[in-house]
């Protein structure tokens, strides 16, 4: 079974930058899926999708984050990383990552659910 940890979140003013982290533990080949995303939830919101990168190294990006995120990896290390510039204050929210099992952008076709990091965003 795959486990996924998020870290990296904190408090940056508007304007700012972040990097995010996932690690992987307890991973197989067969368990890697067809790529990793990123989601977020801000409060009294529903979850939504940020990004995603496949196996070929292609990537998507909601339209809110597009220009201002990206999505990398390094498969040596079992790790995804956001890099979130340009931050705003409508970015503040719990972000997780999770494994893709489809070729989908929506949540309920990805698992292995990390527990999350925040981030705030203040004016």
């Amino acid at each position: 079974q795959v486990q996924l940890v998020e870290s990296g979140g904190g408090l940056v003013q508007a304007g700012g930058s972040l990097r995010l982290s996932c690690t992987a533990s307890g991973r197989t080949s067969s368990s890697y899926g067809r790529g990793w995303g990123w989601f977020r939830q801000a409060p009294g919101k529903e979850r939504e999708f940020v990004a995603a990168i496949w196996r070929d190294g292609s990537t998507n990006y909601a339209s809110s984050v597009r220009d201002r995120f990206t999505i990398f990896r390094d498969d040596a290390q079992n790790t995804v990383y956001l890099q979130m510039n340009n931050l705003k204050v409508e970015d503040t929210a719990v972000y997780y990552c999770a494994v893709a099992r489809a070729l989908s952008l929506a949540s309920k076709f990805f698992d292995s659910w990390g527990e999350g990091t925040q981030v705030t965003v203040s004016s």
